[in-house]
């Protein structure tokens, strides 16, 4: 048969592409951008009529559009769930089940360049469900805002079931699925997820500039999500050689590529290229992406590998924090009692930032929390270790800045006493004497 041919043998409905699935598979669903609406929603329909047992589902950063579906509250007891980091929706299903015995949503902790593996070997997840852009003349789909286990989950074998849709870019890199690969094809036009850009707060922009002052031309940036990242980028506008090598690819790092403040040019890693592994924002952000020769989206097993991270010099990463406590160890992961997100890449960027020459590893947050009524230095933290202390490099707040290297666990505490709120140093103080710390 034709390409074509083979296409329009695939193509089928959503009910009929979940009706392939067995009782007691192993499914892993796009993360962000690519979950599949179509697809999602004809599984829940199959498991809610109890035609599909035993199932367990391994999601990350579910699409809003999966609390009415396949993370409804009324599935929870027929399929299994396991995040492998919270966004808003398993957060939302999680707080749904406060007070049982059971989560609805379970959590695998886990390094994001370790999550291929983990399905792959460990897991032998059985079934990919994810979007993908429309087939190439070559009888190709890519994999679009979304390559980083994705990838590595169709390439090992795994019951691929694609949802084509015409707003997914055409992305340039190691992201390519062949047509020959593919189980199910299941044709849906929808919008992408949308995420606006928060509005930044005066401490926002006194951070971003606080890290621009560490940025030196020619150094090669990751940044996280929301508006201290993008105050950092705000801030960096007028840099010159920037490249990129991020786990997440912003709107904010789009901006840096068209104000000509990237240009990859001094980068041992795929120079003349933004490197990727996922990208998460607004409609221009997609845009930009749709056949754009300088991007390339690679596999997150590549792109967050700390040894890979390290061979381009002067890497800056920039991620958020919920907690620092006074020996520089960070939980950016639980609150309130609850899991918040997950350990995602800030550890493979930590220490991929931190061996490469020149490199820097940041860490930011607000030096409060609840407006002001809590603070974020502590004495000790309230849930796990997401960057342990002996790999900390620096800690940020709006205060200023305080390089956890070389320092005694005295010195990191009063490090970090001096770029906390003022309204809590003396108690911290008090908290470090009864650490024994002073």
């Amino acid at each position: 048969m034709s390409i074509v041919e083979t296409y329009r043998a695939k193509t089928m409905t959503a009910a009929q592409a979940v009706a392939l699935i067995p009782d007691a598979a192993k499914m892993v669903v796009g993360l962000g951008v690519s979950y599949p609406p179509a697809l999602m929603d004809a599984l829940a329909d199959r498991v809610r009529a109890g035609n599909l047992t035993g199932g367990t589902l391994y999601c990350m950063l579910a699409c809003p559009a999966a609390s009415k579906s396949i993370l409804s509250s009324d599935l929870h007891d027929r399929i299994r769930h396991v995040s492998l980091f919270h966004g808003g929706v398993e957060r939302a299903t999680d707080a749904l089940r406060a007070g049982t015995t059971q989560a609805f949503v379970e959590t695998l902790p886990v390094q994001f360049h370790q999550i291929p593996r983990i399905l792959t070997e460990n897991l032998r997840a059985d079934t990919l469900f994810t979007t993908v852009s429309p087939m190439d003349a070559d009888g190709c789909f890519s994999l679009g805002t979304n390559t980083d286990y994705a990838l590595a989950v169709a390439r090992s074998g795994a019951r691929l079931v694609v949802e084509v849709n015409p707003a997914m870019p055409t992305v340039h890199g190691d992201c390519k699925i062949p047509l020959s690969a593919v189980a199910a094809i299941v044709e849906n036009d929808a919008p992408l997820l949308q995420i606006p850009a928060l509005p930044r707060t005066p401490n926002d922009e006194a951070i971003g500039a606080i890290i621009a002052e560490m940025v030196e031309d020619g150094a090669c940036l990751q940044m996280g999500i929301g508006a201290v990242p993008d105050a950092v980028c705000a801030a960096l506008m007028n840099h010159r050689h920037l490249g990129i090598h991020t786990e997440l690819l912003t709107p904010g790092l789009v901006g840096l590529i068209r104000a000509g403040a990237v240009d990859n040019s001094r980068k041992a890693i795929l120079p003349g290229r933004s490197v990727f592994t996922f990208a998460m924002g607004d409609q221009d952000l997609y845009d930009f992406l749709h056949d754009n020769p300088t991007l390339a989206a690679h596999p997150v097993e590549y792109v967050n590998a700390p040894h890979i991270i390290a061979q381009n010099d002067r890497v800056i990463s920039v991620n958020a924090t919920i907690q620092v406590d006074l020996s520089g160890a960070c939980n950016s992961e639980y609150m309130n009692g609850r899991q918040y997100s997950g350990t995602g890449g800030q550890l493979d960027f930590v220490r991929g930032a931190y061996a490469s020459k020149g490199g820097r590893s940041i860490i930011a947050c607000h030096s409060t929390a609840a407006k002001g009524k809590v603070s974020r230095i502590v004495p000790w933290l309230d849930g796990p270790v997401t960057t342990p202390r002996t790999d900390t490099h620096i800690i940020v707040t709006e205060y200023g800045w305080a390089d956890m290297k070389g320092k005694t666990l005295s010195q990191r505490a009063r490090a970090l006493i001096a770029i906390a709120h003022p309204d809590f140093r003396e108690e911290l103080e008090r908290a470090a004497f009864e650490r024994r710390l002073f």
